[in-house]
Formats: structure tokens, sequence, C-alpha cells
């Protein structure tokens, strides 16, 4: 892990690999871990870094009061401080409603997106009822005492995760802080970016998968509709956490787009 001040905050990334840069944003009650295969896999043709965002893995805890801006706001100063240049970015879930509005507010960063199995904010994208009724449950389960806390959300996978990245999603669900995790979903909940997918000048790799039950394929049939010139590929039999799930696919997609537009 490296370590970079951004905004006074403290933010741990991981780095590897030579030649392009690609960052990689991670989804909720998640962490840099997230990207291993990707890091692993794309370190041999990209300089690969993965952010933990503030409030997860080694970052310092989210002050009080931050927002969807301020997760931004730092993965833009990350961009700047650490890469030096606009760069591709890459994110998965609650990661592509960072990116969205990191372009939103800092467009000069972004060299070209890949956005995975995302959403335009919970509000945005699914509307009010269901974003509500989201963070309810997030609430509810934060109100539980320890020993039965599990930050796991339900339907990431579209059947049993794989072995080895079961493993790994319990490893971060265990380091989960509880009022970064109410802090990062309540801004995701708040959240309707719908009106930034039109304004996107950059290439725009979208990938879904095909029984996404968290971020259904409609979501992504709009981004699509709505992102001039982006390209949708859907990855079979394949959930929510299409990066774990079918990491062989996804990575390379977004070697094949980093090829064009890294």
């Amino acid at each position: 892990m490296e370590m970079v001040e951004v905004h006074g905050l403290r933010l741990a990334y991981r780095r590897a690999g030579h030649g392009p840069t690609v960052m990689f944003v991670h989804g909720g009650v998640e962490d840099s871990r997230a990207w291993t295969p990707q890091l692993d896999a794309l370190s041999d043709e990209f300089t690969v870094i993965a952010w933990d965002e503030p409030g997860a893995g080694g970052s310092q805890d989210v002050p009080d009061e931050f927002g969807l801006s301020d997760y931004a706001d730092c993965l833009a100063g990350m961009v700047r401080a650490v890469v030096g240049s606009p760069t591709s970015l890459v994110g998965i879930s609650w990661g592509t409603t960072v990116i969205l509005e990191a372009y939103r507010r800092h467009p000069a960063v972004v060299r070209s997106m890949v956005l995975a199995d995302g959403y335009a904010g919970w509000r945005g994208s699914l509307g009010a009822e269901e974003a509500d009724a989201r963070l309810a449950a997030v609430r509810a389960a934060l109100a539980e005492p320890d020993e039965a806390f599990d930050p796991t959300l339900p339907g990431l996978f579209a059947g049993e995760p794989p072995a080895p990245f079961a493993r790994l999603m319990e490893a971060m669900a265990a380091d989960v802080r509880r009022h970064s995790m109410l802090t990062a979903l309540t801004a995701m909940a708040q959240a309707d970016l719908t009106e930034v997918l039109p304004t996107v000048q950059v290439a725009t790799q979208l990938i879904w998968g095909a029984l996404d039950a968290r971020s259904p394929l409609s979501v992504a049939h709009e981004f699509e509709r709505r992102i001039a010139g982006a390209n949708l590929a859907v990855i079979p039999d394949c959930g929510h956490v299409s990066n774990l799930e079918a990491p062989g696919p996804f990575n390379e997609l977004v070697r094949g787009f980093l090829h064009h537009h890294g």
C-alpha cells in the first residue's frame, strides 16, 4: 500500500505494473482488494492503481457530513497527485457513481471510463422508493449488535461466489467501518446523476452482468442510451460483482478498451 494526502485526508492505494495508467474505483462496502484479479491481470501492460476510498481499507475515516461531492473531489485529487495527467477510470457499482460525479466536477482528469454494473445514484437509476428502501435496509443492518452485524449487501452474485473471492469479500466485510458504510450508502441513495450521462464526452465502455439483480440491465440500457457513443458489453450468467464473478471476460473487455482509449 502507498499513501497520499488529498484534501487533508490520508488515502491509501495499490499500484502495480508499467505503461499507461488506469485507476480502479471500488464499490460500496469494499476496498481496493476488490480489484485484485484486475491488478494481477492487467499490470503486464498498464500501470494499475486502485484506491481505498475515504473511510475504506487503509484510508483515513470520513469526516462528518462527508458527501458524494467530497468522494469525487478526493478521487480527482488523487488522479492529480498520483498520476498527474488525465487517466482512464474503471468503476463498479457505487464506484461508477463516484466517477460520474468526478466527471461532472472535474472533467479534465478523466481520459476515458469503464462503468460496470453501476448507477447514476440509487435515486437516479432505481427511483426514490427503491433508493429509500435500500437505505432503510442499510440502517437496519447497522443497528444490529456486533455479533449479528453483516455489512454484505444482498444479491451480489448470480450464483455461489467463486471460493477465492468469497473469502476476499468476507475479509473486506470484516474491515467495514459502520460510519463509513452509512456515509457512502446515504450518498448513493440520495444521488441522481441522470443529467450527467448526456454530458459525457469521453470514450465509455459499459460492462454488466446479464443476471445483475442490484443494477438490472434496464439501467445498463439507460446508460447506453444517454451516453453518446457508449458501448455495452453484457457478460452471460453473471451477477452484480462482474469483476470477481467473471474476471476473465471482464479483464479482456477492459484490456481491449484500454488498447484503444487508454
